[in-house]
């Protein structure tokens, strides 16, 4: 009777074994599935971080050359506020000795009118 309870026990564990072996195998399946998404995330989001890497890059070339063209806009636009004032200083220079030569033609004017 010892040894058939015995038996009926190993029996048992070995039921036990099989059910707890499929159950690990199910496990690391998941295990596994689990692994492969996680890696493809990885690889993706690497890839991500390469294109805004690049488009970093890109943007800073980009900032770079816009700086150069504003700072050239700034020296056309400084080239041209100078010009601009060196007309207007010459046209006032203009304007008062057109306005002096009026005064003094009119004053010939008045001298001519007295004498004749």
């Amino acid at each position: 009777k010892m040894c058939d309870d015995m038996v009926v026990m190993l029996k048992q564990e070995q039921l036990d074994d099989e059910h707890k072996k499929e159950y690990c195998a199910a496990q690391l399946d998941v295990a596994a599935d689990t692994k492969k998404g996680l890696e493809r995330s990885i690889s993706d989001t690497e890839a991500s971080i390469e294109s805004a890497k690049e488009g970093v890059a890109t943007l800073t070339s980009e900032i770079a050359a816009l700086e150069v063209g504003i700072k050239a806009c700034d020296k056309s636009v400084a080239d041209a506020t100078e010009q601009r004032q060196a007309e207007n200083s010459e046209y006032k220079q203009l304007l008062a000795s057109d306005t002096a030569a009026k005064e003094l033609l009119g004053f010939a004017q008045n001298r001519l009118n007295k004498f004749y």
